[in-house]
């Protein structure tokens, strides 16, 4: 039996695969581009890092 892996290279290298990756990469990009969306990752990313500018680390313990 095939491995998992195999068989999603498998489909990443025929034709219907291609277009798949191709389709999700383009709407990715546009996503990337978004300014809305660009805002919500900037937001996720300040609250991550602590959101006071600090190094990152988190709140003190």
């Amino acid at each position: 039996m095939a491995s998992l892996f195999s068989k999603v290279a498998q489909f990443a290298n025929s034709p219907q695969g291609k277009r798949a990756i191709r389709s999700a990469t383009e709407k990715a990009q546009g996503l990337a581009k978004d300014p809305k969306t660009r805002a919500k990752i900037d937001d996720v990313r300040r609250r991550l890092q602590g959101g006071r500018g600090g190094t990152g680390a988190g709140p003190a313990a």
